[in-house]
């Protein structure tokens, strides 16, 4: 991962964390694919595919998780809801979308139940 994209994880971590989610894992790994981050809040275990963009980017954080890849964190949530206890917790996927608009400052635009 370029050195954007983790600043921009560890933004959205905090963003999170500061709106009462807990953050159960980073970079969740499977052979199917990868979950940016797993977080959970009141009864929603949170799927996060997080997307870091630099002011000006041609398309934005958003639009440029493809159904692709939207399938390969669908196949890594069930991996992860498979080996884990979840019981009693709605799974939701939701897009973080990280501007980078200078060396330590970061807007996010959370888009829940984005898929």
């Amino acid at each position: 991962m370029n050195p954007t994209g983790k600043k921009g994880e560890s933004a959205a971590c905090l963003y999170l964390v500061s709106r009462g989610y807990s953050i159960l894992q980073r970079n969740f790994s499977c052979r199917f694919g990868e979950v940016d981050i797993i977080a959970r809040r009141n009864r929603f275990l949170v799927f996060c595919e997080v997307k870091t963009r630099s002011p000006g980017a041609l398309v934005g954080a958003a639009e440029s998780v493809t159904p692709a890849k939207r399938r390969r964190v669908t196949l890594a949530a069930e991996s992860y809801l498979a080996a884990c206890d979840t019981t009693g917790l709605q799974p939701r996927f939701d897009i973080i979308a990280v501007e980078k608009r200078g060396p330590l400052y970061f807007v996010t635009e959370h888009i829940e139940d984005a898929f």
